[in-house]
């Protein structure tokens, strides 16, 4: 059976009415996005745009963070870098300085503490989405709400242990020489 995916309104509302968090776990080396793929591009050929196209995403992110709220997201990466993963540790820091707090955690230290291998958001503790995407090209198929409380515990549990085994952004790109930006 196919999952119930929300509307594309009702996925976009998700980042403007939680309460107190919203938080990100990402799994995937590449995500395939048509808004974004001109900026990867111009990022691979040493020529970055100014990502004129997150300018409402960077506008929300600030909106909320000055009323207190906190968004959270952990990238999930392979050793080395995929050249998506070394675009968005470049990329974020536009992110970072509207207020979002992005750590990172290398693949092999998810694996070794059972991090799930799927994305999903996690709003106020108490609204799970998972995020399904195409495996043969990385798009995103579409945001699922799942009201199971058992998983929404699990994806608790998940979000504190990969929370509990990050690091920030600088660090992290010290720490694997990757001299982004």
């Amino acid at each position: 059976m196919s999952p119930a995916y929300l509307s594309a309104d009702e996925f976009q509302r998700l980042f403007t009415d939680f309460e107190h968090t919203a938080f990100r776990l990402e799994v995937r080396d590449r995500y395939n996005v048509d808004e974004e793929a001109e900026s990867v591009r111009r990022f691979l050929a040493d020529n970055p745009d100014g990502r004129v196209w997150k300018r409402s995403w960077l506008d929300n992110i600030r909106k909320v963070t000055a009323a207190g709220k906190l968004f959270e997201r952990v990238r999930v990466v392979s050793l080395p870098l995929t050249d998506y993963s070394r675009y968005g540790l470049w990329s974020c820091q536009t992110n970072i300085a509207a207020g979002e707090d992005i750590r990172y955690l290398a693949r092999d230290a998810a694996q070794g503490v059972d991090l799930p291998q799927h994305d999903y958001w996690l709003f106020d503790s108490r609204k799970l989405v998972r995020m399904h995407f195409e495996d043969e090209d990385d798009r995103f198929l579409g945001a699922e709400v799942i009201a199971d409380q058992t998983a929404i515990v699990q994806h608790n549990y998940w979000r504190d242990v990969a929370w509990h085994y990050v690091i920030q952004r600088d660090e992290f790109a010290n720490k694997h020489n990757e001299d982004i930006g």
